[in-house]
């Protein structure tokens, strides 16, 4: 049976204007966080160097041996961050073996296109809390939008749902959403707590924030609009909070619970995260696909 997830492709000149005005705005976006952390690196003040952005291109190789694509890896380390990764990619190509079957629109015909920014940011200090956010566009004989963006507090004290910063976070989500008729908040911050959970460990893996996928609702100008305003929205939220906990005292218990709790950051994103297993099952840049993992962890 065919699968009816996306929406139908347009005429080539359509989707060929589509997809590049969609990579165009990811690698703004990009270039724009990568402004936004090297100014938080400055802010936040100490004896280290402020961190610094660096970036790495890369391509790939499809399975038939043509060219598939390829991104750019952002990397910082840094007095503020101890990690942070910023990345873009536009890769294209075709499925091959079973992992085509999980993609709508793939049965039909195995060709793809996709292109995204995904970042992970792990803050030195723990009461910085680690953020995530993922956005993209996918074409295959269908065509959608999809991501979000979420947000994990290192320490418990900070994890509950009335906290001012999940307070703040999630208020910032339901009025960008507010503005976007084809937007769903209710059913999206559904779906991002149901998606960023741990079954074995039957825990959140933070507060939560919105996931989307499969986002085409027959106006694409809409869909778009919404997915901007997702990555634009994380900008405006995250510095704020940032701005508000990075000169938060911290204490070694601190730095342990932290650790630990990343390590169920690296077990969500090793077993169930889609990304990691697009990216590894697409032939993309393993050492930006994993440059989620935090620097430092610990499993008590």
């Amino acid at each position: 049976m065919t699968d009816t997830k996306g929406g139908p492709k347009p005429d080539p000149a359509t989707l060929a204007d589509w997809q590049a005005r969609a990579r165009s705005w990811f690698e703004t976006l990009r270039d724009d966080i990568h402004a936004l952390f090297e100014t938080l690196e400055d802010e936040v003040g100490g004896d280290d160097a402020a961190g610094r952005f660096v970036r790495e291109p890369w391509s790939r190789t499809d399975a038939d041996g043509s060219d598939g694509g390829g991104g750019v890896m952002g990397t910082l380390a840094g007095r503020l961050f101890e990690k942070a990764g910023v990345h873009t990619s536009t890769v294209h190509g075709r499925f091959t073996g079973d992992f085509g079957a999980q993609i709508p629109g793939a049965a039909e015909d195995p060709t793809f296109w996709a292109s995204g920014i995904s970042l992970i940011a792990h803050p030195v200090n723990p009461h910085v809390p680690t953020v995530h956010i993922n956005t993209r566009y996918v074409v295959t004989t269908r065509q959608w939008f999809g991501g979000g963006g979420d947000l994990t507090p290192m320490l418990a004290r900070r994890r509950s749902q009335d906290h001012p910063d999940a307070v703040r976070f999630h208020a910032a989500y339901r009025d960008a959403y507010a503005r976007h008729p084809v937007g769903d908040y209710a059913r999206d911050k559904a779906w991002c707590d149901e998606y960023f959970y741990l079954p074995h460990r039957k825990e959140p893996r933070g507060i939560g924030g919105v996931f989307t996928d499969y986002l085409a609702s027959g106006d694409w100008e809409a869909d778009f609009a919404l997915i901007k305003d997702i990555g634009t929205t994380f900008m405006e939220v995250y510095a704020q909070i940032v701005r508000g906990t990075m000169h938060e005292p911290w204490t070694e218990a601190d730095r342990e619970e932290q650790q630990t709790q990343r390590g169920r950051y690296v077990e969500f994103n090793l077993l169930y995260d889609r990304g990691t297993l697009f990216g590894l099952r697409t032939g993309g840049n393993v050492a930006s696909i994993l440059s989620s993992m935090p620097p430092t962890v610990r499993w008590p």
